[in-house]
């Protein structure tokens, strides 16, 4: 089953479990439609998943730079080393965020929820994973 979303199940665990102002880098592992797939009602011109990903982009930028978010790594995903059969991504995404509590703030933002409809219309499938940098040594 596609995973498109974060539930609000898995948003309280995440405020339960990740202090608030904890630097965090949130993963995206992205897996793109052919054809984005946008709810009935909304009148965009048609693209590839990959392009509507971009649109949302394009969208949110602003939104992300005000609440301090970076892209550490933007990358295509050549091939999946190690995983169950047949799971293979398209692109890969780091976000840096200040805090739990920059990266929440975007999800409470009226234009950056709407401009999240591109988001899903892009992908088949995803994955976010909320990590913070470990010291090395």
């Amino acid at each position: 089953m596609p995973s498109l979303n974060p539930t609000a199940g898995n948003l309280k665990t995440l405020v339960e479990k990740v202090p608030a102002d904890t630097r965090i880098q949130m993963l995206n592992l992205l897996r793109f439609n052919a054809h984005a797939e946008y709810p009935s009602g909304h009148d965009v011109s048609p693209c590839s998943g990959r392009e509507a990903y971009a649109r949302y982009l394009r969208a949110v930028t602003d939104k992300m730079a005000a609440a301090g978010a970076t892209i550490l790594l933007q990358g295509k995903a050549l091939h999946t080393l190690i995983a169950p059969q047949g799971e293979q991504w398209d692109q890969v995404l780091i976000f840096e965020y200040p805090s739990l509590s920059a990266f929440l703030s975007l999800l409470d933002d009226e234009e950056y929820t709407a401009a999240a409809v591109h988001r899903t219309a892009a992908l088949m499938d995803s994955r976010l994973v909320c990590t913070t940098a470990v010291d090395a040594h």
